[in-house]
């Protein structure tokens, strides 16, 4: 995801050029096929959750504080109670004005999660470098009602690598465990924590790029569909994309 303009390509009328008509019995023998591989698919997920589980915690030694509605606020308040924490990186950075349209079509999932989150110990917020104010209007202005900190008090979001200063951005650096040689302003991701009894914050996993597809929902949808996500020919891969106003 990136700051991009705002701009939309026509989407062709009709069926995808690959498509061709069979019978009942062919598209049940190709069905099959297919049900073979998703089952495949899902067993590498499980696979690969238990391993996510398994990786070492990472004690952070740095205090982080936030602003939120009701003030500034140490990390832990961000738990409110649970013993996980799940926070989604949100592109929006001070004076942007708005927030990125890409994570907006993220975050456009978000909205139902925390009830259901919190019956299984964990919390969902998302965090972004601007302001508070900003970030509260432009939440109401897109009529959210998650969870949505500021980590401007900080450098949570230096610290996690979706943010870079002017000198990193020049110099390149990391970004989804790679070396990137130039870094944007910034940048999306999802990080998970936890809490012990004493009150110790542990990092426990973060994700950033394409790592981020499956909790986006629409895209999730798309997929089921004949066209797709329907992005190959476009200027760049999300251009269609608008926050959900501005359609």
């Amino acid at each position: 995801m990136s700051q991009q303009p705002d701009t939309v390509s026509a989407h062709p009328a009709g069926p995808p050029a690959a498509a061709r008509a069979g019978s009942q019995r062919e598209w049940r023998t190709a069905r099959l096929a297919l049900l073979d591989r998703e089952k495949e698919l899902n067993r590498l997920r499980d696979e690969l959750a238990a391993e996510r589980r398994r990786l070492p915690w990472l004690r952070l030694d740095k205090r982080y504080e936030f602003d939120g509605p009701h003030g500034r606020m140490p990390m832990r308040d961000l738990f409110e109670g649970h013993s996980q924490l799940i926070v989604y990186h949100f592109m929006f950075g001070p004076g942007w004005g708005e927030g990125c349209p890409l994570c907006s079509f993220w975050a456009d999932s978000f909205n139902a999660m925390p009830v259901h989150l919190a019956h299984r110990d964990a919390a969902l917020v998302a965090v972004s470098r601007a302001p508070f104010p900003e970030i509260d209007a432009y939440r109401q202005r897109m009529g959210w009602s998650f969870r949505w900190y500021s980590s401007a008090p900080s450098g949570f979001n230096y610290d996690f690598g979706v943010s870079a200063t002017p000198a990193q951005r020049r110099a390149g650096g990391e970004y989804n465990y790679r070396h990137v040689d130039e870094l944007m302003e910034e940048s999306p991701g999802l990080s998970v924590f936890a809490i012990n009894d004493a009150g110790e914050i542990f990092h426990t996993y973060s994700t950033y790029s394409r790592g981020l597809d499956p909790i986006n929902s629409g895209y999730q949808l798309l997929d089921l569909t004949p066209k797709g996500r329907d992005e190959e020919n476009l200027p760049w891969t999300m251009a269609w994309v608008h926050r959900h106003d501005a359609y």
